[in-house]
């Protein structure tokens, strides 16, 4: 019999939050555009947009199973002086992921993982040095569970 061995549930995440976040007609329509929510700004992007891609992942194993503890941080970047646009998007981001590890498990399932519990940490509004860019921080904490 083979040992099962443990799988990085880190792309199957990302993959899972951009699905469920590009899905979002409001969201969407307050970014403008489904395509502007990636892993890697393409030069020239407009805003605002969102990256999600920062990932921390440390095991949290039991004896007969394999898990992780993931901390998840998206950045949302508006082109304007107020923080109201980001905080919208921030906010709207919260709405669809804090809670809802049954929604993420059902996106998981396919990569072999299920999602055991997500919650917002935080969404900090910062300043950039240029004064008409916001940059919004979201941090999410995730128990993931390997399937057999």
């Amino acid at each position: 019999m083979t040992q099962p061995t443990s799988k990085s549930p880190l792309n199957a995440l990302q993959k899972a939050m951009v699905t469920r976040l590009k899905a979002d007609a409001t969201l969407t329509a307050l970014l403008g555009a489904a395509d502007r929510i990636v892993d890697q700004p393409r030069e020239g992007m407009p805003y605002p947009y969102v990256r999600v891609g920062d990932a921390l992942s440390t095991p949290d194993n039991t004896h007969t199973s394999f898990g992780r503890e993931v901390v998840e941080t998206l950045h949302v970047w508006t082109k304007e002086r107020g923080t109201l646009t980001g905080q919208d998007i921030a906010g709207r981001i919260v709405e669809l992921l804090d809670h809802k590890w049954r929604e993420l498990s059902a996106l998981l399932a396919a990569d072999g993982h299920k999602c055991v519990s997500i919650r917002a940490e935080f969404d900090q509004a910062l300043t950039d040095p240029d004064p008409e860019i916001r940059h919004h921080v979201l941090r999410f904490r995730l128990q993931t569970e390997q399937l057999s």
